[in-house]
């Protein structure tokens, strides 16, 4: 280990001398309290060190110790249904030790408990065949997660022994004989870099949607398991709502959730909710399935840079595993504030609005994680990670730098709408703006799987959403009224659209989330409407006649939303009541 000292304090920048055997990236800890952080530059024996910890009251000529290991994550149960801050430290058993609400210094606490037992069951025999990412064992780490034990890279070799029973997370399951007569002696954890990506054998085309219960999102812009997307959006626009909509209800297997330079409060409500709140695919507790990264905006700004990775990489550990990921980062414009910071303290050239020349690569890095692989080992598993990212952006303008060398990289753009926001219209998504370059894949993957034409409805609903857009500069220059017929059936559907179907209420218990074939019963409904109000009018009835003669049937689509899916049939039944009132249109109004 290599011993320098404290020359200068610039905040959580602090430069040692004398650690002419330290590397860059290397775990440091700093000052008598032992404050840990990493180099991040080197000159000579000057070490630049990000301290993850408040230094105030560090002092000069302080010892400065290095670890000789980059910064890591543990990674074994015990994981699931946890918060830790952005350096992977419990902050619950923290507050345990120390007896105090705040984050004291220095504290050094274990990530995974070490004295809880796992029921461990074996998947493999003495005398065979593994190599890195195979399972060797299972531990059922909350009632809907089974946690796989995976041999760690660089393994491979014979199983010489196998012990399941209980077991802490340090004592030896297995052992490996490898090819060169080393014994490897494996226990239920293991530790790896967070900059670092863990490996896989290949990339896949991710096909498959992310149901989000969100209906704008999953209508008009999904996004797949393995993919990226952005939220970008103005103060008060419905970003983590959101995020906390689609961690609470995705069907995925696993949500990592950071909370990555936000208020405190919306961390507080996600502890406050998620384990109230039943998740709808497992009929289990939401935090059964969730693992909180908190680097709130009241906490070491360094840690914040740090929190971004932690997260990803315990997603792609359960990745690796065989399980769909999302993670949700919150946001990733704090983490370039971050980035910032550092950068400005470190004297390196600025680029644009000041935040770093390298802004773009990180943020690329960070995506590139995201993704459907098959993992290593000889069982053909398949896993993902679907990145999830809220944009703040000062102001809502999406022209600054973080939002555009995010959707540089991203393809699902979610931008929200401060005019719908104040209209009460939440989701926020901006239906106009917004897009998925994933939608034709998914469409295609949905057609076969129901055997509807779903990208065709999808596709037609935004043609109406579009063509109320241009209608709108008209009306407002020369009034409804000036519209034909046809358009303002047009005008009619795409306020259903709007009204009926888009808004959804995030505190309403019914309305809070919609199954996949609720929607496309929904969404059915409404261009059923359209089209059988067009037929109408070209039989001779008027606007008016179709208008008056609906009344009914329009309420009974508007509160398509209060029906509960157990009672979705009565959705379905919707189409007869408007083709019997098209009917009765044409008989009381219109001419045959």
């Amino acid at each position: 280990m290599s011993q320098g000292r404290v020359i200068k304090v610039a905040g959580p920048l602090v430069e040692a001398a004398n650690m002419e055997s330290a590397n860059i990236r290397d775990i440091v800890k700093v000052g008598n309290l032992q404050l840990i952080g990493e180099i991040i530059q080197m000159e000579n024996d000057v070490a630049a060190i990000q301290v993850y910890e408040e230094t105030s009251g560090l002092g000069l000529n302080e010892p400065v110790e290095t670890t000789g290991l980059p910064l890591s994550v543990e990674l074994g149960p015990g994981l699931m249904s946890q918060m830790f801050d952005g350096i992977q430290r419990p902050l619950e058993k923290i507050e345990e030790v120390t007896k105090s609400e705040y984050l004291a210094r220095g504290v050094s606490v274990p990530v995974l408990d070490k004295e809880k037992l796992w029921e461990v069951e074996a998947k493999v025999s003495i005398g065979d065949t593994v190599e890195h990412g195979d399972v060797v064992a299972v531990v059922q780490e909350t009632k809907i997660v089974e946690h796989r034990i995976m041999i760690p890279k660089g393994v491979s070799g014979t199983i010489k022994s196998i012990e399941p029973g209980e077991k802490t997370v340090d004592d030896i399951v297995y052992t490996v004989e490898q090819k060169d007569g080393s014994i490897f002696e494996g226990t239920l954890k293991q530790r790896w870099p967070v900059r670092q990506g863990r490996p896989y054998k290949r990339k896949l085309l991710p096909k498959q949607p992310l149901i989000t219960g969100q209906r704008v999102i999953d209508t008009f812009f999904p996004v797949s398991k393995g993919g990226a997307a952005a939220i970008p959006g103005p103060f008060g626009a419905g970003k983590t709502v959101i995020q906390h909509q689609i961690a609470k209800y995705s069907d995925v297997d696993i949500v990592v959730y950071i909370g990555c330079g936000e208020r405190g409060n919306e961390m507080t409500e996600v502890l406050d909710e998620f384990p109230k709140l039943i998740d709808p695919n497992t009929g289990e507790s939401l935090m059964e399935r969730t693992i909180l990264i908190a680097n709130t905006s009241n906490m070491p700004v360094a840690a914040r840079e740090a929190s971004i990775y932690t997260g990803i990489t315990i997603a792609e550990y359960y990745r690796d595993m065989g399980y769909s990921v999302a993670v949700m980062a919150d946001s990733t414009s704090r983490w370039a504030e971050a980035l910032r910071e550092m950068s400005g303290r470190l004297e390196e050239m600025p680029g644009d609005e000041g935040y770093p020349a390298y802004l773009g690569s990180r943020i690329a890095e960070y995506y590139e994680r995201a993704g459907l692989v098959e993992v290593l080992g000889n069982s053909g598993r398949q896993g993902s990670v679907t990145a999830i990212s809220a944009v703040s952006p000062p102001g809502g303008d999406t022209s600054e730098p973080v939002t555009q060398n995010t959707l540089r990289v991203v393809k699902v753009f979610w931008g929200l709408d401060s005019g719908l926001s104040q209209r009460r219209h939440f989701p926020a998504v901006d239906w106009l703006e917004s897009y998925s370059l994933y939608l034709d894949e998914i469409g295609e993957t949905i057609n076969q799987r129901t055997n509807m034409n779903w990208l065709g409805m999808v596709n037609r609903g935004m043609s109406i959403l579009q063509n109320e857009s241009e209608l709108q500069e008209i009306v407002q220059l020369v009034g409804v009224e000036s519209l034909s017929d046809r358009d303002r059936i047009t005008m009619m559907t795409a306020r259903m659209l709007r009204e009926d179907y888009l808004q959804q209420n995030a505190y309403d218990d019914i309305d809070t989330y919609t199954s996949f074939d609720k929607q496309a019963s929904m969404l059915s409904n409404i261009l059923h409407f359209d089209e059988k109000a067009r037929e109408t009018q070209e039989y001779g009835a008027t606007y008016s006649d179709i208008e008056n003669g609906t009344n009914q049937v329009r309420e009974r689509i508007a509160r398509s939303k209060e029906i509960t899916e157990d009672n979705r049939d009565q959705i379905d039944l919707i189409k007869e009541q408007i083709d019997q009132d098209m009917r009765e249109v044409l008989q009381t109004g219109g001419e045959n």
